[in-house]
């Protein structure tokens, strides 16, 4: 009976250091991605920061999914064209957020828009 006692008691003293979640809470994150210069500073966390991982996630997720989205109904009409091979997202992202910071102007676009413009010079449709 006291072993049963003593296992019950670890049990509950562990379950809040085990709980599902529980390692993610610190890592949550409510990004506010308005413009090209919200996305940005996702994109260009500092890895050493709380959340970094979160925000650098978020960023490669929305970019892929507006890409994605771009690529399947842009038809005739593509508005950038990726090399072969394409360099990687993290590359891209990184000259994307240097982009953003070289001009105040790129800050205050939308963010699809934004990206969408920098894809658009950095890899043009020839």
């Amino acid at each position: 009976m006291k072993k049963l006692a003593l296992i019950a008691t670890l049990s509950l003293t562990a379950a809040p250091v085990c709980a599902p979640g529980a390692a993610w809470a610190a890592g949550a994150i409510n990004p506010h991605v308005e413009t090209a210069g919200d996305l940005a500073e996702l994109c260009g966390a500092n890895p050493k920061d709380a959340a970094s991982d979160a925000r650098i996630n978020f960023c490669h997720g929305f970019a892929q999914g507006a890409v994605d989205v771009e690529r399947k109904y842009a038809g005739d009409k593509k508005k950038f064209c990726m090399p072969s091979p394409a360099p990687t997202r993290t590359a891209t992202l990184t000259e994307f957020v240097n982009w953003v910071r070289a001009l105040p102007a790129h800050r205050t676009l939308g963010p699809v828009d934004g990206l969408f413009q920098f894809l658009g010079e950095r890899f043009p449709c020839k």
